[in-house]
């Protein structure tokens, strides 16, 4: 392959990876964004999404089958009840701890993050599980650079989920009341606003997300497991950070910059994929020394 063509592939790879990482550097931000909370047990949401999203496919497909129809429809469910699971977790969790001591809280998040993971693999026996899907290998192929369907559909229905998210967040009341609460919640409780119903909207939103991803990750990749949420969790709030944590926008930048940068990375010499994670990490060390608070991140001013 000449140049060129490694530079397209890669580019196509690292869209994938990086929509990924977006998807759950959104919940990370989004929660930071009104409790500044960094809730750690986010990257295992994602992992029971992945499952929930098997087994609802499995049992979905003897009637809509395992192709296109039957991922979307999966994938939708899977998002309601992994929502209402992030919601759950809120309510139990976190809410009796929002005024205890924000170690105190992380805490719990990690907590959290410990009882999910070794639920799933107490269940699954610490064992692969195959997604079952039936999409083919047909794609597009511009001279050596093949990209295949399932590639095109995942990075547009991520791209079609963030336009979603960003339509609700700007246009609608619940999502003006998000950013108002994340401003100041003392003022909106004397407009009135229901503070908790927001929060618990927001986590809410974020597990269904990060369930897609889950989800749109089996069927990428053909298998799930019980360890996938720990390495993913860190890269998208390595994501949510490069791109100003608690920005929306900059959790979709950043997420798709550590994928390009992963991909990329790989191409370089003396670096290779077993270096990926290094030269990955690297560059937000170098970034966070000349921008700490991120790409779109703004400077905090603490009130008294």
């Amino acid at each position: 392959m000449s140049t060129l063509d490694i530079f397209f592939q890669q580019l196509a790879n690292g869209l994938i990876l990086g929509s990924f990482y977006s998807m759950v550097a959104l919940g990370y931000t989004m929660v930071y964004g009104i409790i500044k909370l960094l809730n750690f047990a986010h990257g295992d949401i994602y992992m029971v999404g992945g499952f929930v999203g098997l087994i609802t496919l499995s049992l979905l497909s003897p009637f809509l089958g395992a192709g296109w129809a039957g991922i979307l429809v999966a994938m939708i469910i899977s998002m309601i009840l992994v929502g209402l699971l992030g919601v759950l977790i809120q309510r139990i969790a976190y809410v009796p701890m929002l005024s205890a001591p924000r170690l105190s809280i992380l805490i719990t998040a990690l907590a959290v993050s410990m009882v999910l993971y070794n639920f799933v693999m107490s269940m699954t026996s610490g064992e692969y599980k195959a997604f079952p899907v039936d999409l083919g290998y047909e794609g597009l192929e511009f001279g050596n650079v093949f990209i295949t369907y399932t590639q095109i559909i995942l990075v547009s229905s991520t791209a079609t989920l963030m336009l979603v998210l960003h339509f609700f967040i700007s246009k609608t009341m619940y999502g003006k009341a998000m950013r108002a609460i994340a401003i100041d919640q003392d003022a909106c409780r004397l407009m009135g606003i229901n503070v908790k119903t927001i929060i618990a909207m927001t986590f809410f939103v974020g597990s269904a997300l990060a369930c897609a991803a889950g989800v749109m990750a089996g069927v990428y990749y053909g298998s799930i497991h019980f360890f996938m949420g720990f390495l993913i969790g860190l890269k998208a709030f390595t994501a949510a950070v490069i791109g100003g944590i608690g920005s929306i926008p900059g959790a979709v930048l950043g997420g798709l910059i550590l994928g390009l940068l992963e991909a990329f990375g790989t191409q370089l010499p003396f670096i290779g994929s077993e270096w990926k994670d290094v030269f990955a990490f690297a560059i937000l060390i170098l970034l966070l020394l000349f921008k700490p608070t991120g790409l779109l991140g703004k400077t905090e001013i603490e009130r008294m």
